[in-house]
Protein backbone atom coordinates (compact mmCIF):
# COMPACT_ATOMS: atom_id res chain seq x y z
CA UNK A 1 0.00 0.00 0.00
CA UNK A 2 1.02 3.55 -0.85
CA UNK A 3 2.18 5.66 1.53
CA UNK A 4 0.57 8.87 1.82
CA UNK A 5 2.80 11.67 1.22
CA UNK A 6 -0.05 14.96 0.27
CA UNK A 7 2.17 16.47 2.71
CA UNK A 8 5.87 15.94 2.19
CA UNK A 9 8.47 17.02 4.97
CA UNK A 10 10.46 18.58 2.48
CA UNK A 11 9.74 19.91 -0.97
CA UNK A 12 12.22 18.96 -3.53
CA UNK A 13 14.17 22.18 -4.89
CA UNK A 14 16.16 22.24 -8.23
CA UNK A 15 18.83 24.82 -8.72
CA UNK A 16 21.01 23.11 -11.21
CA UNK A 17 24.04 25.67 -12.98
CA UNK A 18 23.26 26.28 -16.55
CA UNK A 19 27.42 24.54 -16.58
CA UNK A 20 26.18 21.47 -15.52
CA UNK A 21 23.20 21.06 -17.47
CA UNK A 22 25.29 21.93 -20.67
CA UNK A 23 28.26 19.40 -19.51
CA UNK A 24 25.22 17.04 -18.85
CA UNK A 25 23.96 17.56 -22.13
CA UNK A 26 27.31 17.56 -23.83
CA UNK A 27 28.59 13.99 -22.46
CA UNK A 28 24.54 12.79 -23.25
CA UNK A 29 25.25 13.63 -27.08
CA UNK A 30 28.68 12.54 -27.21
CA UNK A 31 28.11 9.29 -25.18
CA UNK A 32 24.65 8.46 -26.81
CA UNK A 33 26.49 8.76 -30.61
CA UNK A 34 29.65 6.55 -29.74
CA UNK A 35 27.25 4.05 -27.79
CA UNK A 36 25.20 3.57 -30.98
CA UNK A 37 28.13 3.41 -33.38
CA UNK A 38 30.47 0.92 -31.31
CA UNK A 39 26.91 -1.40 -30.25
CA UNK A 40 25.48 -1.34 -33.98
CA UNK A 41 26.43 -5.00 -34.72
CA UNK A 42 25.23 -5.90 -31.26
CA UNK A 43 21.60 -4.50 -31.97
CA UNK A 44 21.92 -6.57 -35.62
CA UNK A 45 22.46 -9.73 -33.40
CA UNK A 46 19.73 -8.83 -31.03
CA UNK A 47 17.01 -7.68 -33.69
CA UNK A 48 17.44 -11.01 -35.59
CA UNK A 49 17.15 -13.62 -32.47
CA UNK A 50 13.99 -11.42 -31.41
CA UNK A 51 12.62 -11.57 -35.27
CA UNK A 52 13.80 -16.04 -35.34
CA UNK A 53 11.56 -16.42 -31.97
CA UNK A 54 8.75 -14.65 -32.59
CA UNK A 55 8.00 -13.29 -36.53
CA UNK A 56 4.81 -11.43 -36.01
CA UNK A 57 6.47 -8.71 -33.38
CA UNK A 58 8.08 -5.62 -33.98
CA UNK A 59 12.16 -5.65 -32.97
CA UNK A 60 11.65 -2.41 -30.95
CA UNK A 61 9.08 -1.47 -28.68
CA UNK A 62 7.82 2.42 -28.94
CA UNK A 63 6.10 3.10 -25.38
CA UNK A 64 4.75 6.37 -24.40
CA UNK A 65 6.37 7.15 -21.04
CA UNK A 66 5.88 10.95 -18.89
CA UNK A 67 9.35 12.66 -19.19
CA UNK A 68 10.41 16.30 -17.69
CA UNK A 69 6.93 18.39 -16.15
CA UNK A 70 4.75 16.03 -17.60
CA UNK A 71 5.79 16.00 -21.24
CA UNK A 72 5.09 12.80 -23.05
CA UNK A 73 7.48 10.94 -25.27
CA UNK A 74 8.09 7.06 -26.87
CA UNK A 75 10.19 5.52 -25.35
CA UNK A 76 12.45 2.50 -27.13
CA UNK A 77 13.24 -0.57 -25.95
CA UNK A 78 14.23 -3.97 -27.32
CA UNK A 79 11.46 -6.23 -27.70
CA UNK A 80 11.50 -8.92 -24.75
CA UNK A 81 7.70 -9.99 -25.14
CA UNK A 82 5.29 -11.65 -27.38
CA UNK A 83 3.59 -9.35 -29.84
CA UNK A 84 0.43 -9.15 -27.35
CA UNK A 85 1.94 -8.91 -24.38
CA UNK A 86 -0.29 -6.07 -23.36
CA UNK A 87 -3.93 -7.47 -24.54
CA UNK A 88 -2.33 -10.03 -21.53
CA UNK A 89 -1.30 -7.63 -18.80
CA UNK A 90 -5.04 -7.38 -17.83
CA UNK A 91 -5.35 -10.81 -17.17
CA UNK A 92 -2.35 -10.88 -15.11
CA UNK A 93 -3.09 -8.00 -13.05
CA UNK A 94 -4.05 -9.77 -9.83
CA UNK A 95 -0.37 -11.06 -10.14
CA UNK A 96 1.78 -8.50 -9.46
CA UNK A 97 4.13 -8.53 -7.31
CA UNK A 98 5.23 -4.13 -7.01
CA UNK A 99 4.22 -1.68 -4.71
CA UNK A 100 2.57 1.71 -5.64
CA UNK A 101 1.23 2.06 -9.58
CA UNK A 102 3.78 -0.47 -11.21
CA UNK A 103 3.17 -3.51 -12.43
CA UNK A 104 6.35 -6.35 -12.43
CA UNK A 105 5.83 -9.80 -12.51
CA UNK A 106 8.86 -12.11 -11.60
CA UNK A 107 8.48 -14.65 -14.03
CA UNK A 108 6.46 -12.76 -16.03
CA UNK A 109 4.61 -15.72 -18.52
CA UNK A 110 4.94 -12.60 -21.55
CA UNK A 111 8.51 -12.49 -21.92
CA UNK A 112 10.08 -14.54 -24.16
CA UNK A 113 13.27 -16.37 -24.24
CA UNK A 114 15.59 -13.68 -25.70
CA UNK A 115 13.46 -11.32 -23.74
CA UNK A 116 14.58 -13.24 -20.55
CA UNK A 117 18.19 -12.51 -21.33
CA UNK A 118 18.29 -8.94 -22.73
CA UNK A 119 16.28 -7.95 -19.73
CA UNK A 120 18.71 -10.15 -17.52
CA UNK A 121 21.66 -8.25 -19.11
CA UNK A 122 20.08 -4.73 -19.65
CA UNK A 123 21.01 -5.09 -23.34
CA UNK A 124 16.56 -4.52 -23.79
CA UNK A 125 17.23 -0.56 -22.39
CA UNK A 126 20.29 0.35 -24.83
CA UNK A 127 17.45 1.43 -28.03
CA UNK A 128 17.13 4.19 -25.32
CA UNK A 129 20.50 5.99 -26.61
CA UNK A 130 18.34 7.40 -29.35
CA UNK A 131 16.08 9.09 -26.27
CA UNK A 132 19.03 10.49 -25.09
CA UNK A 133 20.00 11.75 -28.32
CA UNK A 134 16.93 13.55 -29.12
CA UNK A 135 16.90 15.06 -25.71
CA UNK A 136 13.92 13.33 -23.75
CA UNK A 137 16.26 11.55 -22.07
CA UNK A 138 19.51 11.91 -20.15
CA UNK A 139 22.21 9.13 -19.31
CA UNK A 140 21.25 9.72 -15.99
CA UNK A 141 18.20 10.69 -14.45
CA UNK A 142 14.96 8.89 -12.57
CA UNK A 143 13.42 6.45 -15.04
CA UNK A 144 10.48 7.43 -16.89
CA UNK A 145 6.86 6.46 -15.73
CA UNK A 146 4.29 5.59 -17.51
CA UNK A 147 1.47 7.47 -17.71
CA UNK A 148 -1.07 5.23 -16.02
CA UNK A 149 1.69 4.89 -13.27
CA UNK A 150 1.68 9.05 -13.12
CA UNK A 151 -1.99 9.19 -12.93
CA UNK A 152 -2.09 7.56 -9.58
CA UNK A 153 1.20 9.73 -7.97
CA UNK A 154 0.71 12.07 -5.05
CA UNK A 155 1.67 15.34 -5.25
CA UNK A 156 5.41 13.98 -3.43
CA UNK A 157 5.70 11.36 -6.08
CA UNK A 158 5.13 14.02 -9.00
CA UNK A 159 8.19 15.68 -7.72
CA UNK A 160 10.58 12.91 -9.62
CA UNK A 161 9.39 14.45 -12.97
CA UNK A 162 11.12 17.63 -12.11
CA UNK A 163 13.91 16.64 -13.99
CA UNK A 164 15.06 14.99 -17.54
CA UNK A 165 14.46 11.06 -17.36
CA UNK A 166 17.37 8.76 -17.39
CA UNK A 167 18.85 5.35 -18.37
CA UNK A 168 20.12 4.69 -15.10
CA UNK A 169 19.70 6.24 -11.34
CA UNK A 170 20.16 5.15 -8.05
CA UNK A 171 17.10 2.56 -8.68
CA UNK A 172 19.02 1.03 -11.34
CA UNK A 173 22.17 0.32 -9.26
CA UNK A 174 20.53 -0.33 -5.73
CA UNK A 175 18.49 -3.69 -6.17
CA UNK A 176 15.90 -2.65 -8.67
CA UNK A 177 12.35 -4.74 -8.73
CA UNK A 178 13.76 -5.47 -5.20
CA UNK A 179 13.02 -1.87 -4.26
CA UNK A 180 9.89 -0.57 -2.73
CA UNK A 181 8.49 2.13 -5.13
CA UNK A 182 8.17 4.32 -1.66
CA UNK A 183 11.71 3.78 -1.39
CA UNK A 184 12.17 4.20 -5.00
CA UNK A 185 10.66 7.70 -5.55
CA UNK A 186 12.61 8.60 -2.50
CA UNK A 187 16.02 7.29 -4.31
CA UNK A 188 14.76 9.92 -6.93
CA UNK A 189 14.46 12.91 -5.20
CA UNK A 190 17.81 12.21 -3.17
CA UNK A 191 19.63 12.60 -7.25
CA UNK A 192 17.30 15.64 -7.74
CA UNK A 193 18.20 17.59 -4.83
CA UNK A 194 22.10 16.48 -5.05
CA UNK A 195 23.19 15.91 -8.75
CA UNK A 196 26.26 16.88 -10.21
CA UNK A 197 29.06 15.70 -12.75
CA UNK A 198 30.61 13.52 -9.78
CA UNK A 199 27.56 11.57 -8.94
CA UNK A 200 26.27 11.26 -12.51
CA UNK A 201 29.62 9.72 -13.09
CA UNK A 202 29.42 7.37 -10.26
CA UNK A 203 26.10 6.28 -11.27
CA UNK A 204 27.36 5.28 -14.56
CA UNK A 205 30.52 3.50 -13.27
CA UNK A 206 28.20 1.58 -11.07
CA UNK A 207 25.89 0.73 -14.12
CA UNK A 208 28.51 -1.11 -16.14
CA UNK A 209 29.54 -2.88 -13.21
CA UNK A 210 26.11 -4.06 -12.68
CA UNK A 211 24.66 -4.18 -15.83
CA UNK A 212 25.71 -7.89 -17.32
CA UNK A 213 23.87 -10.23 -14.92
CA UNK A 214 21.93 -8.01 -12.17
CA UNK A 215 20.44 -10.58 -10.49
CA UNK A 216 17.40 -7.79 -9.73
CA UNK A 217 16.54 -6.94 -13.10
CA UNK A 218 13.03 -8.69 -14.57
Amino acid sequence: MQKNREIPLQQVQVSDSKFYLAMKRMIDIIAAVLGIVILSPLFIIIALMIKVEDEKGPVLFSQVRIGKDGKKFSMYKFRSMVSNAEELKASLMEQNEAEGPVFKIKDDPRITNIGKFIRKTSIDELPQLFNVLRGEMSLVGPRPPLPNEVAQYTSYQKQRLKVVPGLTCYWQVSGRSNIGFDEWVELDLKYIRKRNMVIDFKLIFKTVLVLFGSKDAY
